[in-house]
């Protein structure tokens, strides 16, 4: 039995330890953190729990090839109830609300309502969605494999998509911005831009609505930490061990073969690496030499990092008659890191059970930007925390002036910023996703480099622009080249 060292406790390092220990290997998990999750992680402040990394999750509908995998990992089970809520977004504008509907029927009528002016885009784009929704993150095996049950995305599957190619390079090759100035209503132009940034080619924003509108995108009971952990239990009762607080500082390489990781200058034997910390950092620290293979310098030098600062706060107040999800135009801006934000976007765990005390709501909002070199310099100049607590203060200010009820009920708030992401994930600077910006394709990197044996990698940077399943799938990928390079037979089993 061969032993394998996975470096993360990620949904990817996760991922990839329970399909080794089913294909037969010895695996230990090294994490630098106290619990297992990764990005894909919550917290809990004065009895209020934060979700701070889950907020829907593409494959939680059982007719996707994803949630088989999801399954397989002990992510889900029959015991994980799906919260599918239904309008998904509630987008304030002007005075108007428009909602985001999963029913694309319901949908389109509704955006008809708003604008008759804009009926003939309005049909194109739902038109578009419903091609969308027959597309589907295909889960199959690579090249050469050997398998106990192959997985491959069938004829009727593939071809079921084929519409939908043919308008693919439409919104690639513009931004959501762009495409929303498409339509003439302020509000539907505002609500397009917002769904998944502006900035982001605008596949990023029809693929969002078409897995919101095929069913999918629910969100599991518990969230992100309590996924993470049905998977840390699965990869144990296997007889994978997780070793917490134990950071990896090298991959141990001789001969151009890895043979184990330095941990607390020790080194630890193992005959296969597979390292799930954020692959753009760890092509530069894990290793004596950073690589220099193409491909990663490809990623080096067109990878754009997603950075948010996340604001939570408790409220001693029921606001379960609030919008689930609600993005408003405030009056005045919320100045973070030093840059005004005009549109803020909260998350109400009102109607979850759990996250807050008795008649007490959880919130959360996701200021998305690059202001990491302000919060560094903060850090620096000793005036982080009291940054933070003037964001947190504005912050419930705004939301007071929008929800009169909160004002004066706030219990706790907490402010993580990118230098919060990046001391917990070592990720580059704090991010968790890529950019796809104008004209970009989805961009995938090799889980095993040319010039290292016995090394892979998994994780949300192997393929752009990342995510949950991005981090499952290269999880589950990197096994099968390890099950091929010494002519193992995968195994995955629910």
């Amino acid at each position: 039995m061969k032993k394998i060292i996975v470096v993360g406790a990620g949904i990817a390092g996760l991922t990839a330890g329970i399909y080794a220990l089913q294909s037969g290997f010895d695996v230990t998990i090294y994490e630098s953190h106290t619990i297992p999750g990764g990005a894909s992680t919550s917290w809990r402040r004065k009895g209020y729990l934060f979700e701070g990394g889950m907020h829907w999750l593409t494959g939680s509908s059982p007719k996707t090839p994803l949630n088989k995998l999801w399954r397989e990992v002990g992510a889900l089970d029959d015991g994980v109830t799906i919260y599918n809520r239904d309008p998904f977004m509630a987008f304030e504008y002007d005075g108007q609300t428009a909602y985001l509907y999963r029913d694309i029927d319901k949908l389109r009528q509704h955006f008809l309502e708003i604008s008759p002016a804009d009926e003939k885009e309005i049909i194109k784009f739902c038109k578009d969605i419903k091609k969308f929704k027959k597309v589907v993150m295909p889960i199959s095996d690579i090249k050469n494999v050997k398998v106990k049950n192959k997985s491959s995305l069938g004829l009727s599957a593939l071809w079921g998509m084929i519409p939908a190619f043919s308008r693919m390079s439409f919104y690639a090759n513009q931004t959501s911005k762009e495409f929303a100035e498409r339509f003439k209503s302020p509000l539907l132009q505002s609500l397009l831009k917002n769904i998944a940034g502006s900035d982001y080619n605008a596949t990023a924003m029809a693929f969002t609505m078409a897995t919101l509108t095929s069913g999918d995108g629910g969100y599991p009971e518990g969230g992100s930490l309590r996924m993470a952990g049905r998977m840390a239990k699965r990869f144990e009762a296997l007889g994978g061990t997780i070793q917490y607080g134990k950071v990896v500082s090298k991959v141990s390489v001789q001969n151009g073969v890895a043979c184990g990781v330095i941990i607390n200058d020790e080194h630890v034997k193992a005959d296969a690496v597979i390292v799930t910390q954020d692959t753009l950092v760890a092509i530069d620290t894990l290793f004596d030499a950073p690589i220099q293979e193409p491909w990663a310098q490809k990623m080096r030098n067109s990878i754009k990092p997603v950075l948010n600062t996340f604001i939570s706060v408790g409220v001693e107040a029921d606001l379960s008659d609030m919008p689930e999800s609600l993005i408003f135009i405030t009056g005045e801006p919320l100045l973070c890191g030093g840059v005004p934000e005009y549109t803020i976007g909260i998350n109400n765990y009102a109607g979850y059970k759990g996250y807050a005390p008795e008649g007490c709501t959880a919130m959360t909002s996701i200021i998305t930007g690059d202001s990491y070199d302000f919060w560094k310099a903060c850090k620096v100049n000793g005036t982080y925390e009291v940054e933070k607590q003037k964001l947190a203060e504005a912050f419930t200010h705004i939301l007071a002036k929008k929800y009169p009820q909160t004002t004066g009920k706030i219990a706790v708030w907490d402010v993580a910023t990118p230098l919060t992401y990046e001391r917990y994930l070592h990720s580059y600077k704090g991010s968790w996703m890529s950019i796809m910006g104008k004209g970009s394709k989805m961009e995938s990197y090799p889980s095993k480099p040319e010039s290292i044996k016995n090394v892979y990698f998994a994780g949300q940077r192997i393929m752009i622009p990342g995510g949950l399943p991005v981090a499952a799938e290269t999880g589950r990928k990197a096994v099968q080249y390890l099950c091929r390079d010494t002519d193992t037979v995968f195994q995955g089993n629910i």
